[in-house]
């Protein structure tokens, strides 16, 4: 550990102070001590820590005082400083404020060492992100880009914004928006521009696991635990240890297993199924959803207090069509990137290509973009630029198809029709309006993947049941 490493530790209880110094002193940091958070306050002031340990609740000024005037700008304090929080059983609200107001990390009473020293070591590493994070801030300033994302719309920019606050810390996101218009690409800048970026970065589609294999591939087994497990299996935590999780479709996961990541968000430890003792987890947990979350919990298909977990900040991804400037640098830089994975030479786009895209509402968002610039990209011969011969036949008429299927009158149903009719009709017509695709037949009618394929099951076992 670099011995320069400054950490203050604010906490009244005399005994519990001197202990977290000698032990946190022990790991080869730079301590110093307060007893309260005015004098927390004035020692921040006159050492200049990287870090501050603090208690929540105390006399004078609380942690909750002490992390707000630590924020404010214009202290002369540095701007990376990290600030830990600790919290006694039952305060796990004010711990979540604390996250809010820019805590980078929190950790409920009694303290568990092994976790206390894993985020110490994540607020040091920080540091150096942050000199890579002012280099991508000036990226974006210059050219709009941002990661892999680019954009200088001003839904964008706000979103950037954001990112570039965020990133840094150990707070879980939920990000939202329509399928396509780039939710794990958000998920993957947050994690390239955290200290955890040298740690792996796993993605899971809740959505696209049987029911009864999602506790499995999220939590691992051991060998034996059910019928099958014939060898000990690592889950998605195991497998993003110090890195990051993206929990994709979170809407879709079984209410059962969101009761269980619950638990493990809230005390950073899991037990695998078949384990007899659990093991800690440093994950950071992100999450995303083609779903409205209220109405997500609403219909029960969410937990609320799970919600409430994973919720600390949302980042609300605009459909394509809400930010249509930006779509010309969005597709340079789809071209750039599909010159160099087909080792190609197009040399750009035709303005009359240009016009046809722009006219384009793209209810496949951004996802959609892609596919149509690499399809164009194909065809293109080297040297050429891109223009209309290379899109597909059929370009755009899925806008008209999406609208009639959207339309009640063209889909017949009769009076006195069951409300389950009235729905396969709509289902029926929508895939073949959309050529049997099913991916986008489920965007346009508003539901998951994975609901499609059970409402088609529905039918399926119905047909078979029917007397002939």
């Amino acid at each position: 550990m670099d011995s320069s490493v400054k950490v203050l530790i604010v906490e009244d209880e005399p005994h519990a102070l001197t202990g977290l110094a000698e032990l946190i002193s022990g790991w080869g940091y730079r301590t110093e001590t307060a007893r309260d958070g005015i004098e927390g306050w004035e020692k921040a002031l006159a050492w200049d820590p990287a870090i501050v340990v603090t208690d929540l609740k105390m006399p004078r000024m609380d942690g909750i005082g002490l992390l707000m005037k630590l924020s404010e700008d214009g202290t002369g304090l540095n701007a990376n400083l990290a600030v830990v929080v600790l919290t006694a059983m039952g305060s796990i609200d004010l711990a979540v404020e604390a996250m809010k107001l820019g805590a980078y990390d929190f950790l409920q009473k009694p303290i568990d060492a092994t976790r206390l020293r894993t985020i110490l070591a994540n607020a040091t590493r920080q540091r150096d992100t942050e000199i890579e994070l002012e280099v991508a801030r000036r990226r974006l300033r210059e050219t709009g880009v941002l990661g892999a994302m680019v954009g200088n719309s001003k839904p964008m920019r706000a979103i950037f914004s954001l990112i570039e606050q965020i990133a840094p810390s150990n707070v879980s996101v939920l990000i939202t928006g329509e399928s396509g218009t780039g939710k794990e690409l958000v998920a993957r800048t947050l994690h390239e521009l955290s200290s955890r970026k040298s740690r792996p970065f796993v993605a899971v589609n809740c959505a696209a696991i049987p029911e009864t294999l999602i506790e499995s591939e999220i939590f691992g087994h051991e060998k034996g635990a059910f019928t099958g497990a014939l060898e000990r299996r690592a889950g998605c935590f195991e497998l993003a240890e110090g890195g990051t999780l993206l929990l994709d479709e979170l809407g879709e996961m079984p209410v059962g297993t969101q009761a269980k990541l619950l638990r493990v968000l809230g005390e950073r430890k899991l037990r695998k199924l078949g384990a007899r003792t659990e093991q800690e987890v440093d994950v950071r947990v992100l999450a995303a959803t083609n779903r409205e979350p209220t109405e997500a919990v609403a219909d029960g298909h969410l937990r609320s207090d799970l919600l409430y977990r994973l919720n600390v900040f949302n980042i609300a991804m605009p459909p394509l069509r809400e930010h249509m400037e930006d779509l010309p640098v969005m597709v340079d830089a789809m071209l750039n990137e599909m010159n160099m994975k087909h080792s190609r030479r197009v040399s750009g786009v035709a303005p009359s290509m240009l016009d046809r895209l722009m006219a384009y509402d793209w209810p496949g968002n951004a996802r959609e973009l892609r596919n149509t610039v690499e399809r164009a990209v194909i065809l293109c011969s080297d040297g050429a630029p891109l223009d209309v011969g290379h899109l597909s036949p059929g370009f755009g008429k899925s806008r008209i198809a999406s609208t009639q299927v959207s339309d009640p009158g063209v889909v017949p149903v009769r009076v006195g029709s069951t409300v389950n009719e009235g729905e396969r009709l709509l289902i029926m017509r929508t895939l073949e309006a959309t050529g049997q695709n099913k991916t986008r037949a489920a965007e346009i009618l508003g539901v998951s993947l994975k609901t499609l394929h059970n409402k088609l099951k529905e039918y399926g076992r119905a047909r078979e049941e029917s007397p002939s």
